[in-house]
């Protein structure tokens, strides 16, 4: 081979290298390009079950509170309607005891005491 066919050779080796290493690149930026946008889709989908995940924890601990507030106003209606009836039998009992020291108060003065 004469040395220009050598040269021309090199040059076109050089040439196909050179178009080689830029599709290289070029592959290498759309990988990366598509690479960053499914990381974009993961992280707004994360995102978005990570939202979805909180409002239900929240939605179930108002549930939850909801549950246990009634429980609570549950316990003090049976206690006030105990207090209440406890209430009603010591008017009935103190009316009961104030009657029968004013019969008896009627009585003794009755009887001149």
């Amino acid at each position: 081979m004469a040395r220009p066919e050598v040269l021309d050779r090199i040059k076109e080796t050089e040439r196909e290298a050179d178009e080689i290493i830029a599709e290289a690149e070029a592959d290498a930026d759309e990988r990366l390009a598509e690479a960053r946008r499914r990381a974009d889709e993961i992280r707004t989908e994360a995102e978005r079950e990570a939202a979805e995940e909180a409002d239900e924890r929240l939605a179930a601990a108002r549930e939850e509170i909801e549950d246990r507030r009634e429980e609570i106003l549950e316990a003090g209606r049976a206690d006030r309607e105990a207090l209440e009836s406890e209430a009603r039998n010591r008017i009935d009992d103190a009316v009961d005891d104030a009657v029968e020291r004013f019969e008896k108060a009627v009585e003794a003065y009755a009887s001149g005491e």
